[in-house]
Parts: C-alpha cells; sequence; structure tokens
C-alpha cells in the first residue's frame, strides 16, 4: 500500500517593515481610544452650588431692580408698574453682557466657584487633567442664551399680560381670541412638565439645571479644582434658620387675636394696678381721644367709634383691653344704647 505524504508548503517570510505598517495603520484607532477615555473623567459638580448661585443670581438682579425703583421712586405713581418687564429684561441683560458675554461667571456663580463651559467641544489629549477643563461659550451660544433667556422671559410676560387684560379666556370672546389662550395655556403647562422632567434628571445626574443649558450644552463646572464655596456653611444656615422663622411668623400671626391673648395674659400681670393708672380718656384701640365718643357696655370705657364697631364686627365675643369684660352693646357718649354687634337682631 503506497503511502503518500503531503508536505507543507513553505511560506514567504513577512516583509521586515511589515510592523512598522501595522502600526500606523492601528495608531488612529489607538489613539482615538486613547482620547476617549482620557476624556471621559468623572466629575461631579455639586448641584446645591448650582442651585445657589441660580439664586444668588435673582437675589442680584432684584437688588438691582430695587436700587433702579427707587430712583424713580419720585416720579409718577405707577408709571414703573406699567414697564416691569421691560425694566426686568433691561436688568438681565445687563447682568448677562457683564458677565457671560465677556467670558466671565455671573454674580452667583462667581460665589460659587462655577463657570458655563462647552460640551460639545473635544479637547486633544494632553489638555485633559481634571476633567473641569474645556474651552467657555461660542458666540452663538451666547447669543441664543441671550435670546432665549432675556427676550424669551420679556415675550412670555407681555404675552400673558396682554391676554390678561383682553380676556381672551371668556367665554364672550370671538373664537380666534379663546383659542389663543387655550394655546398659550397649553404651551405654558408643556413647559412647565419639560421643567420638571429636566429637573428630575438634573436631579439624577447633576448636569444642565433648566431647558436653556440643556439644549445650548452649557454645563456649569469649577473654576478653579482647589477653591472652595466663598459663602460659608455657618451663614448659609443661619440664612435658612431665619427664613424658616420669619415664614412661619408669617404664618401664625394672622390666626393670632391679639385681644384674646392680653385677656390671658392680664391675670398672670404682676402690676395689677397698671390698669388703674391708665388714662381712661383715651381709645384702648388707637390710643388717642376719642374724636366721636362711644362707651362700652357694660364696662363703660370710652372708644372711637370706628374702632368699637371694626372690632365688634370682626369678632362677636369682641373683649374690651382694660377689663376683658364681653362688648355687649355700644352708646353715644351721652346717647342711646345700640348693639355692638350689626349682625344681632335687636330687641
Amino acid at each position: 500500500m503506497d503511502s503518500t505524504s503531503v508536505s507543507p508548503s513553505p511560506q514567504s517570510p513577512p516583509p521586515e517593515d511589515a510592523w512598522i505598517q501595522a502600526y500606523l495603520k492601528l495608531l488612529p484607532h489607538w489613539q482615538s481610544l486613547t482620547v476617549s477615555h482620557q476624556l471621559k473623567i468623572p466629575i461631579s459638580i455639586s448641584r446645591v452650588n448650582q442651585f445657589d448661585a441660580a439664586r444668588l443670581d435673582i437675589e442680584m438682579s432684584a437688588m438691582l431692580k430695587e436700587q433702579l425703583v427707587k430712583v424713580f421712586s419720585l416720579m409718577k405713581p405707577g408709571m414703573l408698574f406699567q414697564y416691569e418687564p421691560e425694566l426686568d429684561a433691561f436688568l438681565e441683560f445687563l447682568i448677562w453682557r457683564f458677565s457671560i458675554w465677556v467670558d466671565k461667571p455671573t454674580p452667583g456663580n462667581v460665589l460659587m466657584n462655577l463657570r458655563y463651559r462647552d460640551d460639545r467641544a473635544v479637547l486633544p489629549r494632553g489638555k485633559v487633567r481634571t476633567g473641569l477643563e474645556g474651552p467657555g461659550l461660542t458666540v452663538r451660544q451666547k447669543i441664543w442664551y441671550c435670546i432665549a433667556s432675556v427676550g424669551g422671559q420679556y415675550i412670555w410676560a407681555r404675552l400673558q399680560s396682554f391676554s390678561a387684560f383682553r380676556r381672551w379666556g371668556d367665554s364672550e370672546q370671538r373664537p380666534l381670541a379663546r383659542r389663543a389662550w387655550t394655546l398659550i395655556q397649553h404651551i405654558e403647562g408643556l413647559y412647565k412638565a419639560a421643567s420638571f422632567g429636566n429637573l428630575l434628571i438634573f436631579l439624577y445626574t447633576g448636569r444642565y439645571r433648566n431647558l436653556i443649558e440643556r439644549v445650548l450644552r452649557a454645563r456649569l463646572v469649577y473654576g478653579s479644582p482647589h477653591m472652595n464655596r466663598a459663602v460659608s456653611f455657618e451663614y448659609m444656615n443661619r440664612q435658612l434658620v431665619w427664613n424658616e422663622f420669619s415664614e412661619m411668623l408669617l404664618l401664625l400671626l394672622p390666626l393670632l387675636n391679639s385681644a384674646s391673648i392680653k385677656s390671658l395674659l392680664n391675670p398672670f400681670s404682676k402690676d395689677k394696678s397698671s390698669s388703674s393708672t391708665v388714662d381712661d380718656g383715651t381709645c384702648p384701640v388707637c390710643l388717642a381721644t376719642p374724636t366721636i365718643p362711644f362707651l362700652a357696655l357694660p364696662c363703660q370705657h370710652r372708644y372711637c367709634y370706628y374702632c368699637l364697631r371694626t372690632r365688634c364686627a370682626a369678632a362677636s365675643s369682641f373683649r374690651c383691653p382694660r377689663c376683658s369684660e364681653p362688648v355687649l352693646a355700644m352708646q353715644r357718649h351721652g346717647g342711646l344704647a345700640s348693639h355692638a354687634n350689626p349682625k344681632q337682631p335687636q330687641p
């Protein structure tokens, strides 16, 4: 049985510069992978800093508006109220002109150590060190930012005031006006829904606190990686406590009755003889001499007619601040008695 053996065919050796050609062929792919991997440095920008910067910008605009209103305080009252949207737009334009347009952060961003960065730009490999590098906004982004933040808010405020003044939402208006009003309401609802969705995404990712920044890809990053906040936590805590305390007082004060509190505290007062030294010739409410004196019955203390009538009309169980006796009727000084509460029927 004959057996034939197949010998392998000799392979030609590769050229001497084969590895150089392979290196040159794979070098661009390797550089792109290296750059893309290096640019994806995870950075975390504090969400509180970004919200605080926006709040500080609003406060700065309010301070400028307050000073500008004082300049025109001697002019015709109500004149600035007609041009309030124009005034707000002018102040916002000034802040944009002297901050974002000249590649500087806004006042709030300065205090929070933040600046705007164009997230669309790709940096060369050697310029990425901390992940905070990147060019500022382009001229087109700055112009669109001004149009959206300043012009958009002004046009929307004027459109809402004009539609409310013309009463487009009334049923007696023409169908075109009602449709325009409905369209405005739908646009406002969609914008609020989109803003709420953007807020949820911002809280999750920490990027783009509003829709304008997301559309323009203008991201807030730290201006200096080694700089702390300019606002101390002690100051912020004190402000938060004071704001919450003032809001609680504003909520509770309208619910309190000063006369009831005085009547409750009178038995615990140390100087019980002070009530006898009070001048009976003055009104207990306004502490002035009554121009039209009326007597509260049955305690016979003198009041101004307006003070006594308004207190009795506001509270059916009004008590005299001097003696804590309930006022059942009122009588003109030297006249006939009448019921203290006008809602009660007279006998």
